[in-house]
């Protein structure tokens, strides 16, 4: 299919280890692009990225600023940007620890910011990128137990829409992409605390599942390439019907 080729093309993926992180990285690798696995685990990333043609592992810590700029520095031209990781600390909002809300802003938020703000400038002299943030629909919609995740994950909609506007003429979109559930270690580590409550999740449902990684990269994926082109400032929910928008 023309325009669905990602060939020549440089892309990093944050969190590129974890379970949405590998589909996206696998999927952008299949379609041609040298893949960035950019992640804390460098034992991990290094491990997928034996099985990626051309990709590169790369360790970086998105709470140390500097390890940030050394990563800017070191990794070159970046076509794609997918802004993968994150953290999720579930409890009451009124019985949440400040010390976590900072722990989630700096990883959900700062980094993606600071990332940006690093390789940005070189996607709009080249003429061409992509500004691909993963936030959740827990943020878009609410979700009980997330308030400071929420908030943190929310910020996105408003960087990524002001991305839109500013990177436009440069040939750079930028869009949100919000994960429904979905089966993933994190995810999987809360249904064994609670359990039944993934089962009775998917019965909420429309599709009667939980979304699998590959559900969502594959819009990623999309969204990569030059078929895209004329698609920015969107959010878009990968959540099954669950919400509707």
């Amino acid at each position: 299919m023309d325009g669905m080729n990602l060939a020549g093309r440089t892309a990093v993926v944050t969190g590129g280890a974890g379970g949405i992180g590998r589909a996206i990285c696998r999927d952008l690798a299949a379609l041609g692009a040298r893949v960035v696995i950019a992640d804390l685990d460098l034992a991990a990333a290094s491990g997928l990225a034996k099985e990626l043609p051309g990709a590169l592992a790369m360790r970086v810590d998105l709470l140390d600023p500097a390890g940030i700029d050394s990563f800017v520095a070191e990794v070159g031209p970046v076509d794609v940007l997918v802004h993968n990781a994150g953290v999720s600390i579930v409890e009451p909002f009124t019985q949440s620890d400040p010390a976590n809300w900072d722990l989630m802003w700096r990883i959900n938020l700062r980094a993606p910011m600071q990332l940006t703000r690093g390789l940005l400038p070189g996607m709009t002299e080249r003429g061409w990128g992509r500004l691909i943030f993963i936030s959740s629909d827990g943020a878009r919609a609410g979700s009980g137990g997330e308030g400071a995740y929420a908030a943190t994950k929310s910020g996105l909609f408003g960087l990524a829409k002001t991305l839109a506007r500013e990177a436009a003429r440069g040939g750079v979109t930028s869009n949100v992409v919000c994960p429904g559930p979905t089966d993933t270690p994190m995810v999987r580590a809360v249904g064994e605390q609670h359990p039944g409550l993934l089962e009775k999740l998917a019965k909420q449902i429309p599709l009667r599942r939980i979304a699998q990684p590959e559900d969502i990269a594959g819009l990623v994926a999309f969204l990569s390439t030059d078929r895209a082109e004329y698609i920015t400032g969107q959010t878009l929910s990968v959540s099954g019907g669950i919400t509707m928008h």
